[in-house]
């Protein structure tokens, strides 16, 4: 890093910076519906958004600055390790095909904000509803926390705040304004604001990218060149492991770690709550089914993307924080006005997912605990305050764990979050295809799983850490090394199905569904929203307080 500030680049960034909060506010009154105060509105958008908004809101949620800071980070620090988000997001598209367009039905109809709020419907359980709810916020928000380091990251670069004597607040002054307006925007237009800053999101990122992948290996003397240099940086010897640093192309050894963390990834994508808010914010079923269709576009990117970690190292970076890695490439690289253009795609690729996300944790909270536990005759309106108080302080304690914690913090509880998601896809998953599994079983697959996890996680060292060092552990029977997430989620389907089968054989009480078979094929114009409805069946239901 130089050391200085580049005005130009940071101009362009501010500039943009500047036209996305402007939009951020003036999304307030686009496609506002006749009631602006219930949760439909503020929290998903109306339920109107078409095939177009919806790709652009669902890849600007899926993503993020921190896909694209940490993608060639990886790739950067250890080789083509890095490269299993692109198979995982190939396998994606076809699963999530698959269920997403059932999950837009049943909860169109019976007007679910959340999946914890079809969870509860589904199963009839507020025990099993609550625990998806707060596995959902717990994994939400280290991700919301590592969108504002992927702004801190272009903010260092571009030398503002000041040097490491320059006191706390002056230093952290410009990541505290972009808090306080993704705050205001959030607050006063709730998903709009999100849906609408994701086209000049995604628009950046795609130029952004094409001009790299093109101008970069010229300016290096060509991919041969770069490959060659990359080869040679990983052939050198970690003085901290005492190994190789990393390899072009992974050997037989890296198969099973590589494949699970692409399945287990995979799987996990959609359970986040910020995924599932982007889609149930759509038109109708088939709006799903063209968005994903589309969505591969975005795996094309995040391929180009992943190229770039090569790039850094024949281009000679060096940073002592892997995420820099890639901002500091843009700097050496681009004149300084495209460099603001490259920093302005990562921030404001920030902000879009940060938004939805600390809409998505509200939703949870608001539907599932203060709903649910605190005030069941709440209004929707009420709802509506409650989420957009909430929504704040999911980002006020993500800009403090910011601010006051190491960064590997952020990163290590990031990757307690995929493990921990992945638990719910049993009952989220399937709940839209069976009714088969028991409450209680599902219960405890779910305890099971997050337990195992954590204590799995908590075990790997690293040369920087003793623990929470990565999410890759033995496989118990097996030997080989996998994902974490994984295994913990096999347990979970085995204690699932093993305790289904003796609590059936026991007759216990096992809730009631009050979804029907044709709920999950309806389209819109069978669906009944929220705001229009009275209080949830499942509400006045004794049973469905298990």
């Amino acid at each position: 890093m130089s050391g200085g500030v580049d005005g130009v680049a940071l101009a362009v960034f501010a500039a943009f910076f500047l036209a996305v909060t402007v939009m951020g506010f003036l999304a307030a009154r686009w496609r506002r519906g006749d009631d602006g105060h219930s949760l439909d509105e503020w929290g998903l958008g109306g339920r109107s958004f078409g095939t177009w908004i919806t790709w652009f809101l669902l890849g600007g949620d899926v993503y993020t600055a921190y896909t694209f800071v940490a993608v060639p980070a990886a790739i950067y620090a250890a080789g083509a390790s890095g490269f299993f988000a692109v198979p995982y997001t190939i396998l994606v598209y076809p699963l999530i095909f698959t269920f997403l367009p059932r999950l837009w039905s049943v909860c169109h109809r019976h007007g679910y904000v959340t999946t914890a709020d079809f969870v509860r419907g589904r199963f009839g359980s507020k025990g099993l509803s609550l625990a998806v709810a707060v596995t959902g916020i717990l994994a939400t928000m280290p991700y919301i926390a590592l969108q504002l380091v992927g702004i801190q990251a272009v903010l260092d670069v571009m030398g503002v705040g000041g040097g490491e004597n320059t006191s706390w607040f002056v230093k952290d002054l410009p990541l505290l304004i972009a808090f306080g307006v993704l705050a205001a925007y959030t607050y006063s237009s709730g998903l709009r604001a999100p849906a609408m800053i994701a086209f000049v999101k995604d628009t950046l990122i795609y130029v952004v990218i094409t001009v790299a992948i093109i101008y970069i290996p010229m300016k290096l003397g060509g991919f041969g060149t770069v490959f060659a240099r990359a080869a040679e940086a990983y052939a050198r010897t970690d003085p901290a492991t005492g190994r190789p640093r990393g390899a072009l192309v992974s050997g037989p050894d890296a198969r099973w770690t590589y494949a699970t963390l692409a399945l287990g990834s995979a799987m996990a994508m959609f359970m986040y709550p910020h995924s599932v808010t982007a889609t149930l914010s759509s038109a109708g079923r088939n709006v799903i089914r063209r968005s994903t269709t589309v969505m591969p576009l975005y795996t094309l990117m995040l391929g180009l993307l992943a190229l770039l970690g090569f790039m850094a190292i024949a281009a000679g970076v060096e940073v002592t924080n892997g995420q820099l890695a890639i901002p500091q490439l843009f700097e050496d690289m681009f004149p300084s006005w495209f460099a603001g253009v490259a920093f302005a795609a990562i921030g404001i690729g920030a902000l879009v997912p940060a938004a939805i996300m600390s809409i998505a944790a509200a939703n949870l909270f608001t539907r599932n605990i203060y709903k649910d536990f605190i005030k069941p005759d709440a209004t929707p309106q009420q709802e509506t305050r409650v989420s957009k108080i909430v929504s704040l302080l999911v980002k006020v304690g993500a800009l403090a764990f910011v601010l006051t914690m190491d960064k590997t913090v952020a990163i290590n509880f990031q990757l307690l979050g995929g493990i921990w998601i992945l638990q719910t896809f049993p009952a989220l998953v399937g709940g839209l295809f069976t009714r088969w599994f028991h409450r209680w079983a599902l219960l405890a697959g779910w305890a099971a799983g997050m337990v195992y996890g954590t204590l799995a996680a908590y075990g790997i060292a690293s040369p920087a850490q003793k623990h929470f060092g990565g999410s890759s552990a033995k496989i118990p029977g097996i030997g080989e090394i996998g994902y974490i997430g994984l295994t913990a989620f096999v347990l979970n389907v085995v204690v699932t199905v093993v305790l289904t089968f003796v609590l059936k054989s026991l007759n216990a009480p096992d809730g009631v569904d009050e979804t029907e078979r044709g709920d999950y094929t309806a389209d819109a114009e069978a669906a009944v929203p929220d705001s229009r409805r009275g209080p949830r069946t499942g509400d006045s239901l004794a049973p469905s307080a298990g």
